[in-house]
């Protein structure tokens, strides 16, 4: 059981986001029940690494003085599973928005879709999509695409470790990715269909590793918060 002076001194928590939580939901979930449940007046605490409302899974918990190592943490190596639809495309590039365009698919079949993941593998310019957090002119990305608002987006370059195809059952497809920081999922679903003349868009998203951290050792943060023995001073 941990105590007080151990969150102070540091601790990397392993929790696994529910879907539709946001990150900073969770973190403060997890601030409010360290004060709360243990006395703790004040203490540090933060993520290394957003992940969105529509995805689930590890996001890493930094308390006191472990705080200082979320920068190195987020430079760490991801790994993501999730399901690419193919033939139709969304604003977000995910389902927070609806369809806004199909497109044909009937000149896909397995073979087109194996050879197109080869495109994506290795160093690759990669832009993020326009609802994304990323500031522009003094604003988030997200807050441009609500108002109507179009701005140019520069690519950046991302690495692509592994791309392995975990199931095709068209217009599915499943994946698992490992990847570089910075590496939009969105943006590759949804250049994912471009590359094959047609369009498409992620409708699942789990991140399951960062660095040598894994989701199968991850809680629940309900769980977690469960756990916290109450202060009895």
């Amino acid at each position: 059981m941990k105590t007080p002076e151990d969150f102070l001194a540091g601790q990397v928590l392993l929790i696994d986001k529910p879907l539709h939580w946001t990150s900073f939901q969770a973190v403060n979930k997890l601030k409010w029940a360290l004060k709360s449940k243990l006395g703790l007046k004040k203490i540090k605490i933060g993520h290394a690494g957003t992940l969105d409302p529509l995805a689930s899974g590890l996001l890493l918990v930094c308390t006191g003085k472990a705080t200082k190592q979320i920068s190195e943490l987020q430079g760490q190596v991801k790994e993501y599973t999730g399901t690419i639809f193919i033939g139709a495309t969304t604003p977000s590039y995910d389902l927070e928005t609806e369809i806004d365009q199909t497109f044909d698919t009937t000149h896909i079949d397995e073979t087109l879709v194996r050879q197109t993941v080869e495109k994506f593998l290795g160093e690759i310019d990669q832009k993020p999509p326009i609802f994304s957090a990323i500031k522009k002119d003094g604003k988030r990305l997200y807050e441009h695409a609500r108002a109507g608002e179009t701005v140019e987006i520069a690519s950046r370059k991302t690495t692509i470790y592994e791309f392995e195809l975990t199931r095709i059952a068209l217009p599915e497809v499943d994946f698992r990715i490992q990847c570089s920081k910075g590496t939009y999922i969105r943006s590759i679903a949804h250049d994912f269909g471009q590359a094959m003349d047609s369009g498409s868009h992620l409708t699942a998203l789990r991140r399951t590793k960062i660095g040598d951290y894994d989701v199968a050792q991850a809680q629940d943060v309900l769980a977690f918060v469960d756990t916290l023995a109450p202060n009895t001073d």
